[in-house]
């Protein structure tokens, strides 16, 4: 009897718990009206700053849109460098590349998968041959946990360097006593189904303690408005996030901090059952991890895939090409060596993960990548 397919990501399950809550939710945005710039707004972003320890949150319409508004407040443009990690999604370099700016590829540590700080200051100088001028960084919390932002912040001030913390898959996670959203200067997150705090479409968020910094951000999200909307003080764009996905996110919100407790438990069990076969995710000294993906490496990961697939488990891929080799950023300069984002896309391999993973369910997915590996 051939097993039941397992969920990458239970959805489902997830929805069955919260019950008529999101329905009902979704009935007061009917009955209200106010489909743009509804009341679930501005209770969501003040729910959001609550539970970062951010001062002020300006949600959008997509974690890229808030990539490219906290470029757009901090005027990145032609002829900046700004630093990114080559081993991420393309959205973190494409938001540089669609304001004119010039993403500079950096490497990745090789057991946090971070940005690695060395790299970066070799990729600066990079920049500064090629006749750039470094202005900004974007740090990665790559599958859950927060990058070295003590470390990055110290750096990034010596050199007067922006920060933007890219967040979206880290939400929810600490360094130290913080929560990400407080951990740099501007932050940004992405509420996409399938993040660990996610809505039913797209959505995202900025995170600043710096008052003028919102006050322009919430300007650019509404095409540069300024006293009104025919009042236009900034360029910016069409950025807001839609009523009906804020009270989706606020029912959601609601039962976030059980649920990162349960992707933490779920990813213990993981490394118990897995640490003597593969390489198992890292989480550094200080930090947690919301477990966007729980990411082995193997030099056999394609067999390991293929044999998962056979079983009915899914796996996925984050991700198999760099930025840098990819056609549309191969051009863009780099760190004079880029091994470690090049070696983690052939070896990666991103396990199901989410709160309601089943003992059982789990225990299946570990015999079956074991059955893989014997030789």
């Amino acid at each position: 009897m051939t097993a039941q397919p397992l969920e990458f990501i239970d959805l489902k399950t997830q929805q069955t718990r919260l019950g008529d809550r999101i329905p009902r939710a979704i009935q007061r945005v009917l009955d209200h009206g106010r489909y743009i710039m509804g009341p679930e707004v501005q209770e969501l972003e003040a729910q959001l700053a609550r539970f970062s320890g951010a001062r002020h949150v300006i949600s959008c319409a997509s974690g890229t849109d808030a990539l490219v508004m906290a470029l757009m407040a901090k005027e990145a443009g032609p002829g900046d460098a700004i630093f990114v990690p080559a081993f991420t999604f393309v959205a973190t370099a494409e938001a540089v590349a669609l304001l004119g700016a010039t993403p500079v590829f950096v490497d990745v540590d090789p057991h946090s998968y971070l940005l690695d700080l060395a790299s970066l200051k070799a990729a600066q100088q990079t920049a500064t041959r090629n006749g750039l001028t470094p202005k900004g960084v974007i740090p990665v919390d790559l599958f859950g946990q927060p990058c070295a932002y003590t470390e990055i912040n110290r750096f990034a001030r010596e050199q007067g360097l922006f920060v933007i913390a890219d967040a979206a898959q880290s939400f929810g996670a600490r360094l130290g006593g913080s929560r990400t959203g407080a951990l740099a200067e501007l932050t940004t997150t992405s509420f996409f189904p399938a993040k660990p705090l996610g809505c039913y479409g797209d959505g995202g968020a900025l995170f600043t303690d710096d008052d003028e910094l919102a006050d322009r951000l919430r300007s650019l999200r509404v095409h540069g408005k300024g006293k009104h909307k025919y009042d236009n003080v900034n360029i910016g764009l069409n950025g807001r996030l839609d009523t009906m996905q804020a009270a989706i996110l606020l029912e959601k919100l609601s039962i976030f901090a059980e649920e990162i407790m349960l992707r933490d438990r779920i990813a213990q069990q993981y490394g118990k059952l897995l640490e003597d076969c593969v390489e198992i995710p890292v989480v550094r000294s200080g930090c947690t991890s919301v477990w966007a993906q729980y990411t082995i490496t193997t030099a056999q990961r394609d067999a390991v895939a293929q044999g998962l697939k056979q079983q009915g488990i899914p796996s996925a891929v984050y991700y198999p090409s760099p930025l840098h080799r990819q056609t549309a950023y191969a051009a863009y300069p780099q760190a004079p060596k880029l091994t470690v984002s090049e070696r983690l896309s052939t070896q990666v391999l991103s396990l199901p993960m989410h709160p309601y993973l089943e003992e059982d369910a789990q225990h299946r997915i570990c015999a079956a990548l074991r059955q893989v590996l014997q030789p």
